[in-house]
């Protein structure tokens, strides 16, 4: 069996499909993925074959287009999924695909001319529209990128399509995200498999080794591949030297960088967070589904900054367990993050958030895994319906 996983966007909506990706090579299949460039060290490690599709979503980010996607921008990246996408997916037996809309409803349209199942993975069920939403989203989006499809899918022989919001994401999306941090909506359908993550071997670097082993455990802060408030570096270094405590900062998309070169501070770049959130005291990051997830299995205590989309959810919901504390919006000053850092650091936030780490799933990629070659093997229909 031959798998083809397809993504487009930040990390947060990637790395769960290369979590997936692994299991499913595991358990025997053939796997690829389609990514943009942005990927390619990451799925070499992990020894998943990459066809690269898409513009770097680090440099769209950067150029201030990592919000709505442009109409022109968004009709181009329709027609790469048609152009590179059908040579991926031949001889393959399902696709599973995640992130960018438009470029699913692309993707979907490839499988459909192929004839094999197609499903859609969500990674953050909360930002899931209700019933209602869903009608404005299909006609948002009919209206915007209808035509564009429809052009490419008459090209292949493929009839019209309406409704592109539910044709992208399915009926009954796989919802990879934890019930502890992501209660179910019972009016919202979808899979629920538990989230889909890959342990990560990969060993810290020497200079970081050498910086967590010189002293006590520092505080950790970082904001992935999320926007980042203006001079958080320098509030977050103040902040966290008044607790007495040292700091790794994150540079991240948002290329973070120290206020100063005092030896109680190390800047690093990409790193396994699932070895550091062990080894240091707190965490101060921006509540995307990612680093919620690893910061929650792993017991380290949080203080969430939410910026966007989805991280306000996340920053209420760790609150709400106590394993740590939801800053009070997106800008933090030295003030009100040292006062949120007291808590994070109190020896009750510890003990709560090493009690709810116990309570987080770790089979959620076998489950998704096992579910999806089941359905291929027993020949379902080419939708998850």
């Amino acid at each position: 069996m031959r798998v083809l996983f397809w993504a487009y966007g930040p990390r947060g909506d990637v790395e769960p499909l290369v979590a997936l990706a692994v299991r499913v090579r595991e358990l025997g299949a053939e796997v690829r993925m389609c990514a943009p460039p942005d990927y390619v060290e990451r799925l070499a490690e992990v020894g998943v074959p990459h066809v690269v599709v898409g513009e770097s979503v680090l440099e769209g980010a950067r150029s201030g287009l990592g919000g709505p996607p442009d109409p022109e921008q968004a009709v181009a990246g329709i027609a790469e999924q048609f152009d590179k996408v059908p040579a991926a997916a031949e001889g393959c037996d399902v696709v599973v695909a995640s992130g960018l809309l438009t470029g699913a409803i692309a993707v979907r349209s490839v499988a459909e001319k192929l004839g094999i199942p197609y499903f859609f993975a969500v990674a953050s069920p909360i930002l899931q529209p209700s019933p209602e939403q869903r009608g404005m989203y299909n006609q948002g989006i009919d209206k915007m990128f209808g035509g564009a499809l429809d052009d490419r899918r008459a090209a292949i022989g493929l009839p019209p399509v309406r409704n592109l919001f539910d044709y992208g994401c399915t009926d009954r999306p796989l919802l990879a995200a934890d019930e502890v941090l992501a209660p179910p909506r019972p009016e919202l359908a979808g899979v629920r498999t538990g989230a889909w993550m890959v342990s990560d071997e990969r060993p810290l670097s020497p200079a970081l080794e050498a910086f967590l082993t010189d002293g006590e455990p520092p505080v950790y802060v970082g904001f992935g591949s999320s926007p980042a408030p203006d001079d958080v570096a320098r509030v977050a270094v103040e902040a966290i030297r008044s607790q007495g405590r040292r700091v790794i900062l994150a540079r991240g998309w948002a290329g973070l960088t120290l206020p100063d070169d005092g030896a109680d501070c190390l800047a690093i770049d990409e790193v396994n967070q699932q070895v550091l959130f062990g080894r240091v005291a707190a965490v101060v990051h921006h509540g995307g589904v990612g680093t919620t997830h690893v910061a929650t299995r792993a017991g380290v205590p949080q203080v969430v900054v939410p910026q966007i989309a989805d991280h306000p959810h996340h920053a209420g919901r760790v609150a709400e367990l106590g394993a740590g504390v939801a800053h009070d919006g997106p800008n933090p000053t030295v003030g009100s993050l040292s006062a949120a850092l007291v808590t994070a650091l109190s020896p009750e936030t510890r003990a709560r958030a090493t009690a709810v780490a116990g309570t987080i799933r770790a089979d959620g990629t076998t489950v998704a895994a096992e579910l999806l070659l089941d359905a291929v093997s027993r020949e379902k229909p080419s939708v998850s319906v």
